[in-house]
């Protein structure tokens, strides 16, 4: 019997769409010789949906519909065996029930791609491809990840990041950017992806628009030094702590400042339809010196592992066009589309990347059921609330 994998995609995140797009990608690429793929859509209000329908990107033009056709599921985990219960349970007759081995995660964005969503798996003890927890929070945190980075002497450029206290003293806010920083800057919400609410300010107006967006979608912003003459360079890592390798790097184009969302998944779609990150216009490979495309490829390497990462992630980078320096601008630990297209120019094919996820994930599996989580004591047989704190 193949082992059943739930590609599982949306959710609430304002990168929802996106990942919809990500995760029907993945359950259309994955070896059907190999495993049996099972699509789960994840609703704006985190209900699960399996049915005949999900997995095809046309029916999500009327989700309404879509959901009316489609069975409601609950995860849950029987006897270490995981379960999509179909919900509500029949009152007559026996519920529904389709067993899965490996979860494979599809999200984006806040709630879903930052530890919590994974948290959820690990609870139930569901075995899952892609980071673990620690590193999906880590990673999500554009603030944390640099600090963590700068100390494993990866190059970052310096930040500063405030907090809605800080943003209830807007003069304060305003008067820290310019003294510590300057302008031009960049103003990103610290743990948001695909480009959402991310500002380049040239002047003290220009700031305070930026800093009113991002605040719009997180409780915590980063404003960090503006790069004009910009070079984008992103490569993509896949492995673990043991063994991690690079992808082809990747010059993605953009018709502003930064690249927008717009640049990532609006302007490609008039015509043809969205294939999300994977219809980015971009260069592949990247026009890179081969000593600057071996420093990128090892320096994603290096970030990868410093922040305890699994699966697949896309290491960004910043170049300064005037200087030539390179600077490690942040990582996204569940990538748009996977990042499938800077594996094929390596030799390695869509369906590939993903047996390779999905073997890193029982791998993981395997080692931590070795470990112990859980202990048998006595201590309770004692224990009473006539004032004892415990020792702790």
């Amino acid at each position: 019997m193949k082992p059943r994998v739930a590609v599982m995609f949306g959710g609430k995140s304002v990168e929802h769409e996106v990942s919809v797009i990500s995760g029907i990608q993945a359950f259309l690429a994955i070896d059907a010789t190999k495993y049996d793929a099972i699509p789960v859509y994840i609703t704006k209000g985190n209900e699960l949906y399996i049915g005949d329908s999900i997995g095809k990107m046309e029916s999500y033009k009327d989700i309404d519909a879509l959901l009316a056709r489609s069975q409601r599921v609950l995860l849950m985990e029987d006897a270490g065996q995981a379960q999509l219960v179909s919900y509500p349970p029949k009152r007559f007759g026996k519920t529904e029930t389709t067993c899965i081995d490996v979860v494979l995660p599809v999200v984006h964005g806040t709630n879903m791609e930052d530890g919590a969503f994974q948290g959820y798996l690990k609870t139930l003890g569901v075995p899952f491809a892609g980071c673990d927890v620690m590193a999906s929070a880590l990673g999500m945190d554009k603030y944390l990840s640099k600090t963590v980075l700068k100390q494993a002497g990866i190059p970052v450029l310096d930040a500063e990041q405030f907090g809605v206290a800080d943003y209830a003293d807007i003069d304060g806010l305003v008067a820290k950017v310019e003294g510590t920083l300057g302008y031009p800057v960049i103003v990103k919400p610290v743990d948001l992806g695909s480009s959402v609410g991310i500002s380049v300010a040239k002047s003290r107006t220009e700031l305070l628009s930026a800093v009113d967006d991002a605040f719009l979608y997180a409780t915590r912003i980063i404003v960090e030094h503006a790069i004009l003459n910009l070079r984008e360079i992103n490569c993509a890592v896949l492995g673990d702590d043991e063994e991690a390798v690079a992808s082809e790097c990747e010059e993605p184009l953009h018709t502003e400042d930064i690249l927008s969302y717009e640049d990532k998944y609006v302007s490609n779609a008039k015509g043809s339809g969205s294939k999300g990150m994977a219809s980015v216009s971009r260069k592949i490979p990247a026009e890179l010196s081969a000593e600057r495309r071996e420093e990128v490829r090892q320096i994603a390497v290096r970030s990868f592992q410093a922040l305890g990462c699994n699966g697949v992630a896309r290491i960004d980078f910043l170049v300064d066009a005037d200087t030539d320096a390179l600077y490690f601008n942040e990582i996204n630990t569940i990538p748009g589309s996977l990042a499938f297209y800077l594996w094929e120019p390596v030799g390695i094919p869509y369906p590939d990347l993903l047996d390779r996820l999905v073997q890193l994930a029982l791998k993981r599996s395997r080692i931590e059921k070795n470990l112990t989580f859980t202990f048998d004591t006595n201590i309770l047989d004692s224990a009473s609330l006539g004032g004892s704190k415990g020792a702790k």
